[in-house]
C-alpha cells in the first residue's frame, strides 16, 4: 500500500458507517473490465473497488499462467475429464441437486469424484438430461484436500485475506472452493458467508451473474421477510406476496468468460448460472475494508436468534450462552471466536511491524510474508480497522455478558497493544 492509498483509506473510514454500504451503486449498472496485468496495481484495486465496494471483472490474462488453465481444460475449452480423474478420481466431493429445493437451498450428497464425472459425461451425451437431475459439484475444498497440487496462484489483489489467514492458523477449515458443473447448473439467490467478498475465476466455461448491490435485497423479501430462492421466478411479480419488489433495481448482469475473474463486493446478493460446462475456483475473504460489515452481520444474526427464543429468556439461566451456541451453529462463528479471529489478525501484523521477517519466513508462503509484501502502511491500516471493530465488540452488551476469562490476552489488553503498535509504527 502506498502513502496516497493509505491517506485515502484513512480519510474514507474515519467517518465510515458500515450500515451505509447499500448506498454504493453503479451508474447504469456498468462493471469495469480490467484488461492488462502490468498496468493495474494493488493500490488501484484497493482504491477503486475495495473501498467503494464495487464489482469488476479481470481479463483472462490474469489467470493465463495457472496450471489449471492448461491441464484441466482440453484444446477446445472443455473440462479435461481424463486429467481430472487421474489427479482426483478417488476424492469424495460435495454435490448439489439443482433441480430440488430443500430449506431454500439445494440438497447435497457426498459422491466419489469419479462417479460424478461419469454422471457428467452421461448428462452431456443425453443432451443435458438425467433422471438424477442436474448435479453440481459445489464448495469442494480442493486446496485443503490436495495441498501439493499447485493449480492456481491467488492474485495479489485478493491477498489480504483474513478469513483464510485465521482458519489456516487454527487448522479447522478454509474458504477456498472449486466448483464444477454442467451447462444449466446454477446457484440460488444468496449473499456470501459473513457478508464476505468473493472472487471467482472461470477455468473453463461461461457463467451468468445477477448481482444486487447491498441493501437491494430488502426489496426482494416476501411479506414474511424471507428472501426468494430464485430471483427470476414469476412469483416475485405478485405484490400480495412480495410487496416491495417493484421498488427494487434491475440486477447488474455479468457474463463471465473462460479465464476471467469476477470480484463480488461485500454483502452483494447474487444468483449464478453456468451457461456451458464450467469449472471455477472461488475464495471468500474478509479484510480491513469489510470487517465492519462482517461485525454488523454477526450482530444482526445474534439479534435474529434472540428474537426466535425470546420466550425462554427468563426461565433459562444461560440464555445468552445458548443464543451464542445457536448463532455459531447457523453462521459458523460466535462472538468469542470473532474476538479470537481479530486477535490472530492483529498479532500477525504487530509481529511484522515490531520484529520484521527473518530470511526463512520471508521465503515461505506464510501470512506474515504476505503482510510484509503488502507493506507497513497496509499493516497499520489493518490494525486501525481492527481497533475500530474491537472497540465496538468490547462495548457490546451481549459480548460483556459472556465469560471472557478464557480469552487471552484480555480484550482491553489487546486493544491497548494494538494502539501502541500503531503509534510506534507511525512515528
Amino acid at each position: 500500500m502506498d502513502r496516497a492509498t493509505f491517506a485515502c483509506s484513512t480519510a474514507f473510514y474515519r467517518d465510515y458507517n458500515s450500515s451505509s454500504q447499500g448506498a454504493f451503486s453503479l451508474p447504469g449498472g456498468h462493471v469495469d473490465f480490467i484488461e492488462k496485468v502490468d498496468s493495474f496495481t494493488y493500490s488501484d484495486f484497493f482504491r477503486d473497488y475495495l473501498i467503494p465496494n464495487h464489482p469488476c471483472i479481470f481479463s483472462a490474462k490474469f489467470t493465463e499462467d495457472w496450471s489449471s488453465r492448461r491441464n484441466w481444460v482440453t484444446w477446445d475449452g472443455k473440462p479435461n475429464f481424463d486429467h481430472l480423474l487421474q489427479k482426483f478420481g478417488e476424492a469424495v466431493v460435495p454435490v448439489a441437486n439443482c433441480d430440488v429445493k430443500e430449506y431454500n437451498s439445494n440438497p447435497k450428497q457426498q459422491l466419489p469424484f469419479k462417479e460424478y464425472v461419469k454422471y457428467w459425461k452421461e448428462y452431456i451425451r443425453n443432451d443435458y438430461r438425467s433422471s438424477r437431475g442436474c448435479l453440481y459439484l459445489k464448495d469442494w475444498h480442493l486446496s485443503r484436500a490436495f495441498p501439493e497440487q499447485d493449480v492456481y496462484t491467488t492474485p495479489v489483489y485478493f491477498s489480504s485475506d483474513w478469513l483464510n489467514e485465521y482458519w489456516d492458523a487454527i487448522a479447522v477449515d478454509d474458504y477456498r472452493f472449486v466448483y464444477m458443473g454442467p451447462k444449466g447448473s446454477w446457484t440460488p439467490f444468496h449473499a456470501d458467508v459473513f457478508r464476505s467478498y468473493s472472487w471467482s475465476a472461470n477455468i473453463c466455461g461461461r457463467k451468468k451473474w445477477l448481482l444486487y448491490p447491498a441493501g437491494q435485497e430488502e426489496y426482494l423479501k416476501d411479506r414474511h421477510g424471507n428472501l426468494p430462492f430464485d430471483v427470476t421466478a414469476p412469483s416475485l411479480q405478485d405484490r400480495s406476496v412480495y410487496p416491495r419488489y417493484n421498488q427494487s433495481q434491475p440486477p447488474v448482469e455479468i457474463v463471465q468468460e473462460a479465464g476471467e475473474i469476477v470480484f463480488i463486493p461485500s454483502g452483494w446478493h447474487h444468483q449464478v448460472y453456468n451457461l456451458e460446462d464450467t469449472i471455477s475456483i472461488n475464495h471468500n475473504w474478509v479484510n480491513g475494508c469489510n470487517v465492519a460489515i462482517m461485525w454488523c452481520f454477526l450482530q444482526d444474526e445474534l439479534a435474529a436468534v434472540q428474537r426466535e427464543i425470546n420466550q425462554w429468556k427468563d426461565p433459562m439461566d444461560d440464555w445468552h450462552l445458548q443464543c451464542q451456541l445457536i448463532m455459531k451453529s447457523c453462521t459458523g462463528i460466535d462472538y468469542k471466536e470473532f474476538y479470537n479471529f481479530l486477535k490472530v489478525i492483529a498479532e500477525n501484523r504487530i509481529s511484522v511491524l515490531e520484529n520484521g521477517l527473518d530470511d526463512e519466513a520471508s521465503a515461505k508462503n506464510t501470512p506474515k510474508a504476505a503482510i510484509s509484501t503488502l507493506g507497513m502502511l497496509h499493516a497499520v491500516f489493518d490494525l486501525k480497522r481492527t481497533v475500530k471493530v474491537l472497540t465496538s465488540l468490547n462495548a457490546n452488551e451481549d459480548f460483556k455478558k459472556l465469560d471472557l476469562t478464557s480469552l487471552s490476552p484480555p480484550p482491553e489488553a489487546l486493544l491497548h497493544h494494538l494502539k501502541a503498535a500503531i503509534d510506534t509504527a507511525l512515528l
